[in-house]
């Protein structure tokens, strides 16, 4: 007696596996302070300016496997509103590292940077502005509103400043 793994006539086709799976979302790190508080809370008297920096950082989990964790690091740092041209003090930092773990399925070689740099951000970006938003009004302060982010051109500017120049000698 043999066995068989074809399906019957008619049945329909197995589903296929998708590209990229995204095995978990999660908060990997994440930092709220307030260095001058309780006096920061009355001595500010106007929206303060907030600096943004935000890289994406990716590792191979098991070597030799197409499993990948992507982490999307993003600081916020508000200050007083400048006064005689001096910065402020520091009135919150917040910093989150949110990461995903992600599977990719019979990607071709020349795409694999490009999912991981442009792609996985994209799909955990909205989830990590949502918990900055949240953390800094829980903070007592107006939520910070991350923009969107053109990951497409952080790629590009990263290869960028990975390829050596030429003719340069």
């Amino acid at each position: 007696m043999s066995e068989t793994t074809s399906a019957p006539a008619g049945a329909p086709p197995p589903p296929a596996t998708s590209p990229l799976v995204v095995n978990i979302q999660y908060v990997k790190d994440l930092s709220f302070e307030v260095p001058n508080a309780p006096a920061v809370y009355a001595a500010l008297r106007a929206q303060p300016a907030v600096a943004i920096n935000l890289d994406v950082q990716v590792r191979r989990i098991q070597e030799g496997q197409d499993v990948f964790e992507v982490v999307l690091a993003i600081r916020a740092e508000a200050t007083e509103p400048p006064q005689n041209g001096a910065t402020g003090p520091v009135v919150f930092i917040a910093e989150l590292a949110y990461g995903g773990v992600f599977t990719l399925n019979n990607i071709p070689a020349d795409s694999v940077e490009p999912v991981l740099l442009v792609e996985c951000p994209r799909l955990l970006f909205p989830f990590a502005r949502n918990i900055l938003a949240d953390v800094t009004r829980e903070g007592g302060f107006p939520p910070v509103l991350l923009q969107p982010v053109d990951f497409v051109s952080l790629w590009q500017t990263r290869r960028a400043q990975q390829q050596p120049t030429v003719g340069n000698a």
